[in-house]
């Protein structure tokens, strides 16, 4: 079990950790949502729950919830920027469509 960052994307996620002032790491979780029903979710996190499972990346941990790790294995995070947007983006093997506007996958 593993998930990855890219170089782009840990130098994204340390600066907002350094610009916030506070956090352990970032999270990075699913929830039951739109049209294909799975959507990402990325948040700071400040304590790690013991169910976590937490990931030393290019210094940054990365922070896995239980139920998420099944739907998140082997996803890489890359940062990228197209054209005057730019955001983080999950590389996830184990998603097999998305919607059409991007916002949701499903495995």
């Amino acid at each position: 079990m593993a998930i990855t960052m890219t170089e782009a994307a840990a130098q994204r996620a340390r600066s907002f950790l350094e610009q916030r002032g506070k956090g352990e790491g970032i999270r990075l979780g699913v929830k039951t949502t739109g049209c294909s029903g799975l959507a990402y979710v990325m948040e700071f996190v400040d304590q790690v729950d013991d169910t976590d499972t937490v990931f030393e990346e290019k210094g940054v941990k990365i922070i896995i919830d239980g139920k998420s790790m099944v739907y998140l294995d082997g996803t890489e995070l890359d940062y990228v920027k197209e054209g005057l947007n730019e955001g983080f983006e999950f590389n996830n093997p184990n998603a097999k469509g998305e919607c059409g506007c991007g916002e949701s996958f499903n495995v």
